[in-house]
């Protein structure tokens, strides 16, 4: 196996005994990146100088017999709306195209503390608004399993890298399901934390209320060692807990057998593809395998989760993207104007896209005279319940058991002109950034060679009970040992013919 195609951990152990070197290793993702990236395109702007610069002291440390951090040395990607300072963020927009942050986010200093190499800065919806990176200001991301299909989004840059054995370890952000979605798509592994574990400093704001950091890997092992990471409280975050980290690692060793594993039956409807079914079912029989407990639930107050998260997300969007005006930063229009006003409209008009314009559009009329009880104040009513509905079904249950899609990744250009149609696609993620609690997307399965996730939901700060679940799961399963075949020299670590295969 190709080092690009190993997870962190097992990187990390050929460091440490000097089988490999971090020199090695970078060097070995930016080969990857060089072969497939013309077919993939996760990728809007690499720092392949300042990573084999960050590998070669790594290796020097290493030389010098001196403690590593546990992710040291490990190539990671992150999604092009966190700030680093002095490489180019751009939040795939027009508008930030030739944005250079003077500042580090938050989880980028962790990063940087931490000895992980930055290989890049992965492609995205605009603003992270969107579920198939195709409202990207730039260029679209494939997916690695069929290059034909969506990533998925709004992090799809990010899940295709790890996914395509572009980077080890990425970062993405989730306001809807935009790290879980891309997740499953892709066959990789994506955790939202709960709201307020991991600082959203310097993450540039689509929805305040909503937004989260967190790790896409490629297995729970390197999910829960980014995650110990970037986790932590910063004072710069109002929003931050300061609340004890507890050993992710340590957790995950514990086994399934004891847990309780909700299945609401709203989220097992005729909205979702028979074969995304099969493989809950099957993730169903395996838990019970492994000893926990599965009982029956009923969400009915997920039914209006979709319509009250793109009311409050709008509304949100339409605030924090109020700063773009053509004065302070970012593009501004080139066309000769009268007055300020016309400086605002031409370069709001010429900088955002159609999706972006249309969310900003739709928080406006939200909060328009007259509207905003009618809408927005119901909006927030039906979130109140649905995180209240939740803390009810969690004192029966310890984690909720979901797809994360209702099907498998679609084709490109199939849903991009009917926004309702792809908006649906958030369907089985969305509760849990309108409850602000965790959650997970892990590979569940194959329909036609296209990866299948499902998804494991926990009570706030409880990520060390989903991710032991779903190391449960992993090791039972072993799909995440499966590769993307691209024709460059690779070949796939497991058989695909076997469907929802269990092993």
């Amino acid at each position: 196996m190709a080092l690009y195609d190993k997870t962190a951990h097992e990187l990390r152990d050929l460091l440490i005994a000097k089988e490999v070197t971090a020199t090695e290793i970078v060097t070995s993702v930016f080969q990857r990146i060089r072969e497939v990236e013309p077919q993939i395109q996760a990728y809007l702007t690499l720092t392949e100088e300042q990573g084999m610069e960050g590998a070669e002291r790594v290796d020097s440390m290493l030389a010098k017999g001196e403690t590593l951090p546990p992710l040291a040395g490990i190539p990671i990607a992150l999604k092009d709306n966190l700030s680093t300072a002095g490489i180019r963020t751009t939040c795939a927009a027009k508008m930030l195209g030739d944005y250079i942050p003077p500042f580090d986010a938050f989880a980028m200093e962790r990063i940087k503390k931490g000895r992980m190499i930055v290989i890049g800065k992965t492609s995205m919806d605009e603003f992270a608004m969107g579920s198939s990176t195709e409202n990207s200001g730039l260029f679209l991301t494939h997916n690695p399993w069929d290059t034909q299909a969506v990533a998925g989004g709004s992090s799809g840059g990010s899940a295709a890298a790890v996914s395509a054995g572009e980077t080890i370890l990425a970062l993405g952000s989730d306001t809807g399901g935009s790290i879980r979605l891309p997740a499953g798509y892709c066959g990789i592994v994506g955790l939202k934390p709960t709201y307020g574990r991991v600082s959203r400093y310097g993450l540039i704001a689509y929805a305040s209320s909503l937004d989260q950091i967190g790790p896409m890997t490629k297995d729970v092992t390197d999910c829960a060692l980014l995650l110990q990471e970037i986790a932590g409280h910063d004072t710069r975050d109002s929003t931050s807990v300061d609340d004890p980290v507890p050993n992710y690692l340590r957790l995950i060793q514990k086994g399934v057998k004891g847990l309780k594993i909700g299945l609401a039956r709203e989220y097992l409807n005729d909205d979702i593809a028979k074969p995304v079914l099969g493989a809950v079912n099957d993730a169903v029989k395996v838990f019970k395998e492994l000893g926990a407990e599965v009982v029956e639930l009923s969400l009915p107050y997920s039914e209006y989760a979709l319509a009250a998260y793109y009311l409050i997300a709008s509304v949100e969007a339409g605030s924090n993207l109020a700063r773009y005006d053509g004065v302070r930063y970012g593009y501004r229009t080139i066309e000769a104007v009268s007055d300020a006003r016309e400086l605002f409209m031409k370069t709001r008009s010429e900088g955002f896209g159609t999706e972006v314009k249309r969310r900003i559009m739709i928080g406006t009329y939200i909060l328009s005279s007259g509207k905003c009880d009618a809408y927005y104040r119901r909006a927030q009513q039906v979130r109140a319940m649905i995180r209240e509905e939740l803390k009810k079904a969690f004192q029966k249950c310890d984690l909720i058991l979901t797809p994360t899609a209702p099907t498998t990744a679609f084709k490109i250009g199939t849903k991009i002109n009917d926004p309702l149609q792809m908006y649906r696609a958030d369907i089985c993620t969305i509760t849990a950034n309108l409850a602000g609690i965790p959650a997970i997307s892990i590979p569940g399965g194959f329909d036609q060679g296209m990866p299948i996730g499902i998804q494991l939901i926990g009570p706030a700060f409880q990520e060390g009970v989903l991710l032991r679940a779903a190391y449960g799961f992993e090791q039972a399963t072993g799909y995440h040992k499966l590769r993307p075949d691209l024709g460059v020299e690779h070949k796939n670590t497991g058989d695909r013919s076997r469907e929802r295969r269990l092993i």
